[in-house]
């Protein structure tokens, strides 16, 4: 008998998961972090190949822009300039008095050099100037390293605040890092610990239990990320969220045991008839919150699929350690008795019937609103800029847009001409071939969203001279060829890159097909990060409703064929696809964008949404078969299996709101959709798919509600709702005839 090997085993299958934590938490806490931008953008696409070949040329050049004021003069820019080149990650660092004297040496004009310099390396009032820093392989595999020597190298020369800025890729990958990474988010996953904590006493009202509850979710949230990076995974400012979204998948099926076993009261053995209500709906609900995390597979983006198999294994793990450690925790700590007659007649049945009588009237609502709300979703579009994921008072985001305004957008469009293309101009000599990007380099300069260029052409004078003083030249370029980045494959590959101008953003990809089209049949390719960014923002639009759509009808799938039960399609369905409008339907109404945390939020809402209708459904079955009596079944499933669903949402949203504090983007609004979302699921499972079980039956519900009304009794649950009705005098909570004439 199950009771008998768990009292008699369940202290040693809680020993030994306390044996094993502190590997798991070990391992969980040397996971590595990647939020490197590149990777989460989409994979396979044209314009991700043409990046990739871009790099593959020129080098994975990551470059980060220092702000100064020009008042500190050319000796002290000079002096920081080389103090941050001796820094560890750095290879190189640019000043404008660097440039100016290079292209001195290069017999470039005067007026030339001031012209070329403004826009990235001097404002264009000439107050500001830039300091280039280019990393290093050893600084682009350790950004946070290059950044932290920059600042402190800034500060040691007493240069903070508001009058210096850095700005760039690794910049905003390391500020990332470390607003998304796992030392960012403890804190949120405290939080949520703390509230479950609370929410969880207030039902059980006994701190050993609640505490080793407790205990189960931390061990299954270590075990989740320790098994992800034995299988080779690594987190991410997407996958950051996963511990909270673990630890509230334990806390669901932890609570539905414990309700399953308290329902069990008066039977030998509790824990089999626990079991036997509690494994089916439980792996059914598992398997379609898997489902829900496997549909983001379909995402081009790497971090959305980790972030679906993480999700994927994390749900399992949840359940194993909820079906396998509960009952050996109830074992250890059995619950309190409850109160038989409260339990009956709890504010609970009183609210239930009072929907269940009113049944028609719920479903023709929920319909009309859930329509309503849809019409919004045709008004989703897409919208992704790593920027907005930063809280407005980041230092990081200040010291973008101060850079944007003074000198130039960190944003660039890469072109590379290709004179292997065109055997005639491969046939050029090198004065030639300078002469024709020159050319280009100016024609991609007219454009009205490119703020500054930069060439080989840029180091070279608008006129070359002849005869021995070229060749003089051309021997002092060659010299300096170890600098040059911007000549690749001997002669063949030409880089000439232009920064967008601040007012660009969201229009990259438009000023790309503007440029090329310009450029005519030029033999050039463009690319850049900034198209790179609204592809994306297309891939995620296309995600979201490819893997919503996934989800929903492998969903119904699961659901009819593991019920026997076609009508369980719809009528299972219906009341978690309307929370899921609800909530993306009033943001189409508001305008708000489709994002990374609404793609994720979205089909694995729906998985977990359509856990408690699993629960409630197979209650309804069961009772059905012994009864025969659908508004008989349809009331004692509701009153059954509502209480858990209600504590269990109620915990999994509230603990979900917690992410809402961290001033990371990305991880808040996550918390904030996944809280609403579960919110509304909660009406969904509760209250319109009981109304819509008895939709038909509403007399003989009526009937059923009349024949258990008994003398009221103290209301049990939330405090608030109990001064909620002695104050207001609401008659639902009142079944009596003396309550009735109060």
């Amino acid at each position: 008998m199950l009771s008998s090997f768990y009292k008699k085993y369940g202290s040693r299958l809680l020993l030994l998961a306390l044996a094993v934590f502190p590997i798991l938490h070990y391992h969980a806490e040397t996971i590595s972090s990647n939020n490197n931008i590149e990777a989460w953008l989409p994979e396979k696409s044209e314009v991700r190949r043409q990046y990739d070949e871009f790099k593959l040329r020129f080098g994975a050049e990551e470059v980060i822009l220092v702000g100064l004021d020009r008042s500190l003069g050319d000796d002290l820019i000079e002096s920081i300039a080389g103090r941050i080149e001796r820094s560890p990650g750095i290879r190189q660092c640019w000043t404008p008095q660097r440039m100016r004297s290079v292209m001195q040496e290069l017999t470039v004009a005067d007026a030339d050099i001031e012209k070329r310099l403004r826009g990235l390396f001097i404002s264009p009032t000439g107050d500001r100037v830039g300091v280039v820093v280019t990393l290093s392989d050893h600084g682009i595999k350790d950004r946070s390293g290059a950044v932290t020597s920059i600042r402190e190298v800034l500060k040691y020369c007493q240069l903070e605040g508001h009058d210096v800025n850095i700005a760039g890729a690794p910049v905003v990958i390391d500020e990332l890092n470390r607003l998304g990474g796992r030392e960012s988010n403890k804190k949120f996953f405290f939080i949520s610990l703390g509230i479950c904590l609370c929410l969880l006493y207030f039902q059980l009202r006994d701190w050993r239990m609640t505490g080793m509850i407790l205990g189960l979710t931390i061990f299954a949230t270590q075990m989740t990320v320790a098994m992800l990076k034995w299988c080779g995974g690594e987190m991410n400012f997407v996958i950051d969220a996963l511990p909270v979204m673990v630890m509230v998948f334990t806390l669901e099926v932890c609570v539905h045991l414990l309700s399953y076993y308290t329902n069990a009261e008066g039977h030998v053995d509790r824990f089999q008839v626990m079991f036997h209500h509690a494994v089916k709906p439980c792996c059914l609900a598992t398997f379609t919150t898997a489902i829900g995390s496997v549909s983001l597979c379909v995402s081009e983006f790497i971090p959305v699929r980790q972030f679906g198999w993480a999700g994927t294994l994390g749900s399992v793990i949840a359940l194993l350690v909820g079906m396998v450690l509960t009952p050996a925790v109830i074992a250890v700590c059995p619950p309190l008795r409850r109160d038989a007659d409260a339990a009956e007649n709890g504010w609970f049945v009183r609210v239930s019937d009072w929907f269940l009588v009113r049944s028609k009237q719920v479903v023709a609502f929920g319909v009309v609103a859930t329509l309503l709300c849809g019409i919004g979703m045709m008004y989703l579009h897409s919208h992704i800029d790593p920027l907005d994921f930063f809280p407005k008072n980041s230092v990081v985001l200040r010291d973008v847009r101060r850079i944007q305004a003074d000198l130039t957008d960190t944003d660039t469009i890469e072109t590379t001409v290709d004179f292997g293309r065109n055997p005639q101009l491969a046939s050029l000599p090198f004065v030639a071939k300078l002469d024709f990007v020159r050319k280009l380099e100016a024609q991609i300069a007219t454009h009205p969203r490119i703020s500054h260029t930069t060439s080989l052409a840029s180091m070279f004078p608008t006129e070359l001279p002849s005869g021995l003083a070229l060749t003089q030249l051309l021997d002092k370029a060659t010299k300096r060829q170890k600098d040059n980045d911007f000549l690749a494959g001997g002669e063949q590959y030409w880089r000439i890159s232009a920064n967008l101008s601040p007012g660009s953003r969201g229009v990259g990809q438009k000023t790309l097909e503007e440029l090329q089209a310009s450029l005519g049949e030029a033999p050039v390719t463009l690319t850049g990060i900034s198209p790179l960014i609204e592809q994306a923002q297309k891939d995620i639009y296309t995600g979201f409703w490819s893997s919503f759509v996934y989800a929903f009808w492998s969903i119904m799938i699961v659901m009819i064929v593991s019920l026997k039960w076609v009508n369980a399609g719809f009528i299972g369905m219906l009341p978690n696809l309307a929370p899921i409008v609800f909530v993306f339907g009033f943001l189409g109404w508001l305008g708000h964008p489709v994002d990374i945390s609404m793609m994720m939020a979205g089909s694995i809402a729906l998985g977990i949404a359509v856990d408690g209708s699993f629960h409630m459904l197979v209650r309804y079955q069961e009772e059905f078969s012994a009864t025969g009596d659908k508004a008989q079944a349809t009331r004692v499933a509701l009153q059954q299996t509502g209480p858990p669903i209600l504590q269990s949402t109620v915990i999994m949203s509230i603990g979900m709101l917690a992410l809402t504090f961290s001033s990371f983007g990305p991880t808040a609004l996550f918390g904030w959709l996944m809280g609403a979302t579960l919110t509304m699921s909660l009406i969904g499972d509760s209250v319109l798919l009981p109304c819509m079980l008895g939709f038909f039956h509403t007399k003989r519900l009526a009937e059923l509600a009349e024949a258990h009304q008994h003398p009221s009794v103290p209301l049990q649950g939330p405090h608030f709702l109990q001064r909620l009705r002695d104050r207001m005098n609401l008659q639902i909570f009142r079944v009596t005839d003396v309550d009735s004439t109060v």
